[in-house]
């Protein structure tokens, strides 16, 4: 069996596998899993509604997911995409907030602010890796912390005047839409998923059809080959960052445009930034993989608020399902050489 058709089937067999796991687990803890797994179903895509409130849980995991597997494909690991998306969402609802324009410049404006945002949230630790080899991880970890105080100040004390949430955005800057609020029986689904494709189409072409994205991809796979080269290591690390950190942006964009329409202190984060890294691994980093990989986990994320109504399954159930899907995904190469040792027995 080729490697192509092994990296598609390892993420299907994963997938299957973390499933099955869930439901030995539900028969352990005295639960259906066929009654379970019915009402995560139904939760996720049983009418219209469910199917309006999945596809707008898809929209930012696409957007974190490209984020984190762009970088991933040029050799860095960006864990904080949940900070630049942070800061994405707060640079966005603020331009939504601040200037009354045409919807056809206002809306533009207020995405490309988000973008800006991020990129500059991801431009500190891609400078910091080029210049000093300071290692991404650690950075990108503590920027996020940077993030959720810094976002919540604003709101607090430049945004809102001593509020705990911003006022909602400008019509003339919201994607809301009337035409998927019928299709889908008033979801709160919006404008964003063209975004999202648009995004994952862009990331598809610059990395795998330019010079760009042949020089990135280089100099993420060998560093020291590709400066001999010719290629200028530090700049494409730091575009590397800047262009991951752009997608992480949008993805708050998504959210302070789109699904809230405004922006809130936060206690905690999101989630939907570290989430992009599950959806990046599943998807095995690659454009449409991360679209499939964010249907699935937004199928299971808005599914499970279905199971303990329908029943009886706690919904934390689902968070073990995603945690056991990662660790078989993680656990690749195991899958890999039970593949090929089938493959031998075959013959």
């Amino acid at each position: 069996m080729s490697n192509k058709y092994q990296n598609i089937l390892i993420p299907v067999i994963s997938v299957v596998l973390g499933l099955v796991a869930g439901a030995i687990i539900m028969l352990v803890t005295g639960y259906n899993p066929v009654e379970g797994y019915a009402a995560l179903w139904n939760g996720a895509f049983g009418d219209r509604f469910y199917v309006g409130e999945t596809l707008r849980q898809v929209i930012p995991y696409i957007l974190a997911g490209l984020a984190v597997a762009f970088a991933f494909r040029t050799g860095l690991f960006n864990i904080g995409v949940e900070g630049q998306l942070l800061v994405g969402w707060t640079a966005a609802v603020w331009v939504g907030i601040a200037f009354d324009l045409p919807k056809f410049i206002h809306l533009p404006v207020s995405i490309i602010a988000a973008a800006a945002a991020g990129a500059v949230w991801g431009l500190v630790p891609g400078i910091l890796k080029a210049k000093w080899r300071v290692h991404e991880v650690i950075v990108t970890i503590m920027m996020n912390y940077i993030a959720l105080y810094t976002t919540n100040y604003l709101i607090r004390n430049v945004i809102a005047d001593e509020a705990d949430a911003t006022d909602s955005i400008a019509e003339s800057a919201s994607l809301k839409s009337g035409f998927f609020e019928t299709l889908t029986d008033y979801s709160t689904l919006h404008n964003g998923i063209y975004l999202a494709v648009i995004a994952a189409i862009i990331m598809w072409f610059l990395l795998e059809k330019t010079t760009t994205g042949y020089e990135l991809r280089s100099v993420g796979f060998n560093q020291h080959a590709s400066q001999y080269a010719g290629m200028n290591v530090d700049k494409n690390i730091v575009l590397s960052m800047v262009i991951s950190g752009a997608f992480a942006g949008l993805a708050g964009a998504m959210e302070g445009l789109g699904t809230f329409g405004f922006a809130f202190l936060h206690s905690s984060f999101s989630g939907v930034g570290f989430d992009g890294i599950a959806v990046a691994l599943l998807g095995g980093n690659t454009a449409i993989g991360v679209i499939l990989a964010a249907i699935l986990f937004g199928g299971l994320k808005v599914g499970a608020l279905n199971m303990p109504l329908e029943s009886g399954v706690p919904n934390e159930l689902v968070e073990i399902v995603i945690a056991l899907i990662i660790f078989f995904v993680a656990s690749s190469y195991m899958i890999r050489w039970l593949l090929n040792r089938s493959k031998k027995g075959v013959k």
